[in-house]
């Protein structure tokens, strides 16, 4: 029985005399193996008939493929396994006393054998077939590759898994109508590639990937970016997004939740609006949204700090002279209770209140006083110079303007005319 993963052996001795252990585990395979008999097999006191030695543990590496053998039998002071479904737990030997680190393991894989590991603590017969005491193949270390890239169909896997291992997946013009569902197995994946396929859709499962930093599904058929996603571990992993090229005509509300986002492309798709909370992806440096169907800016989008930014190729409208008005008076009781909820952070999810009142705060308007509206409101567009955004800007047009309009939201008259007496 054997487990491919990261190994660190920590010494507990080394902190009583001042040491520091290095902190980083090496790739190893760890093999429960069956102690070879000092003695003939005979029949025990009493008349028992001679049982199966007990198992012991070997770790062996690529330097040292005979390895290190380490005893079981009632040798085990403690298990952690907090975090076994990531890959990684600790093993804790009283003789010698160290701890043996495991992590970047194949979760289901690492569960079998820990709970094998504890029946030889115990003395138990191991159910699971167990390794021989022979050196290890360098061949069996090739199951640790951290990144594969693929190509072409020719080249595509399909009668053998993915190296569990892998950290940078990427599996190009393969001709994929959806995303393998054996590439969301790999938990340590942390950049993924699927570019030039013809996927049309996303599970939702690829925010079970805890790791992933870099999505990239360039020239695909994608319609759209599921909500699912959004409110996924992505929100805290994800860094880099390139769906640029597909048949996408609008984000999701819930899209600015990947706060995290510094690089976004978003080329080449049929966007016929930007999500209006684009102003929290406060991280966002590198934005390029060109050759779309824009015809205006969110009102957020002032709110971003960009390094470059392209947005050359859009349909850009020329602003309203007059607002559109949407003012009710007095406020309904729906409309002033929004506003106290949301002016006031009160905490609000579909388990307190009725599902369709939280998408009305969740679309809520902002103005520029900091108040919100949502249905009562005056709509204007102005014009924006991009450079107030952005150290870089690529051209809006082939006239080189780096102007933009951008709409924007009054909670009342007030304020609408203040924002007017500012523009003068």
């Amino acid at each position: 029985m054997r487990l491919h993963c990261e190994v660190e052996v920590v010494s507990r001795h080394l902190p009583a005399l001042g040491l520091r252990n290095r902190g980083k585990g090496v790739r190893a395979v760890l093999s429960l193996c069956q102690q070879a008999p000092r003695t003939p097999p005979g029949p025990r006191a009493g008349g028992e008939r001679g049982g199966r030695h007990p198992a012991c543990l070997f770790i062996s590496t690529l330097k040292d493929k005979r390895g290190t053998r380490y005893e079981l039998k009632e040798n085990i002071e403690q298990f952690f396994t907090k975090f076994v479904d990531e890959g990684k737990a600790t093993v804790r030997l009283k003789e010698p006393p160290v701890d043996i680190c495991l992590s970047k393991a194949n979760s289901s894989s690492l569960k079998g054998f820990l709970s094998a590991v504890r029946l030889a603590h115990r003395g138990c017969d191991v159910e699971a077939p167990l390794s021989t005491l022979t050196p290890v193949k360098t061949s069996e270390f090739e199951k640790f590759k951290t990144k594969m890239v693929i190509t072409s169909k020719k080249d595509y896997p399909l009668s053998k898994n993915f190296p569990y291992s892998l950290e940078h997946l990427q599996t190009s013009y393969c001709g994929l109508v959806r995303v393998d569902m054996r590439m969301l197995c790999l938990k340590n994946l942390r950049k993924l590639d699927l570019s030039h396929n013809h996927i049309k859709k996303l599970p939702a499962t690829i925010g079970d990937l805890i790791h992933l930093q870099e999505l990239n599904l360039n020239d695909n058929h994608l319609e759209s970016f599921s909500v699912a996603l959004c409110q996924s571990t992505l929100q805290k992993s994800l860094r880099s997004l390139d769906i640029s090229r597909n048949k996408i005509k609008a984000l999701p509300v819930q899209f600015c939740q990947l706060r995290e986002l510094t690089d976004l492309k978003l080329d080449d798709n049929e966007l016929i609006r930007l999500p209006f909370k684009m102003g929290q992806l406060r991280n966002l440096r590198f934005l390029s949204a060109a050759r779309n169907k824009l015809p205006f800016l969110p009102s957020e989008f002032k709110n971003l700090s960009l390094e470059y930014l392209d947005l050359f190729g859009n349909t850009f409208e020329q602003p309203k002279v007059l607002p559109v008005i949407h003012l009710q008076m007095p406020l309904t009781l729906l409309e002033s209770s929004a506003r106290t909820i949301l002016y006031n952070r009160i905490p609000y999810g579909s388990h307190i209140i009725p599902f369709h009142l939280c998408q009305d705060l969740d679309t809520a308007k902002t103005c520029d006083c900091g108040r919100y509206s949502i249905s009562s409101f005056i709509q204007g567009t102005t014009t924006m110079n991009l450079h107030s955004v952005a150290h870089t800007v690529v051209l809006v047009d082939n006239m080189g303007g780096t102007e933009a309009p951008i709409i924007s939201y009054f909670c009342s008259l007030a304020c609408y005319v203040n924002s007017c007496d500012m523009l003068k």
